[in-house]
């Protein structure tokens, strides 16, 4: 029975983390691939689409290391710790920008936090992800983000499963 929990409790640990790496491509906006920690037997792998909007009012680029967490209530979430790549023009003010990302599979997203750190400074006026077999969901910022917190939105009720 220890043995078993034991098993279950690392297998829950490492479903709730990943790592991030960027894929470099040909076009202009870059693909982040969210690879997880866990085997497949362990836990899906799901894609997801983010459109990021940069406000007209933030500076005209940022240099800052830009982070994501988003997730349900049930615990599971995606991260990835670097969205930005300066030499790629990404979150410019007035720019929309689009990533591709996989991660664990996650019931529907509530919550959506983003992290600035660096000295330039970045407003994003708003996140929209797209997942598997869900309808698209908005987080709406338009406010500068405080640098080296997370900062954004939970509407999660507790649940368990």
């Amino acid at each position: 029975m220890g043995g078993r929990l034991l098993f279950l409790s690392l297998a829950a640990f490492l479903f709730s983390f990943s790592q991030a790496r960027l894929i470099t491509s040909t076009s202009t906006k870059p693909q982040i691939f969210i690879e997880t920690n866990q085997s497949a037997a362990t836990a899906r792998s799901c894609p997801y689409t983010l459109t990021i909007k940069t406000s007209c009012s933030s500076p005209k680029y940022t240099r800052d290391r830009v982070s994501i967490a988003f997730g349900d209530s049930y615990g599971f979430e995606v991260h990835a710790p670097r969205l930005d790549n300066p030499s790629a023009k990404i979150f410019e003010s007035c720019s929309t920008d689009t990533f591709q990302i996989r991660g664990p599979c996650i019931y529907e997203i509530c919550y959506l936090n983003l992290k600035r750190v660096g000295s330039d400074g970045w407003k994003p006026e708003s996140v929209k992800v797209y997942g598997p077999d869900r309808p698209a969901i908005t987080f709406k910022y338009d406010k500068f983000l405080p640098n080296g917190v997370w900062f954004g939105f939970n509407h999660c009720h507790k649940r368990s499963l």
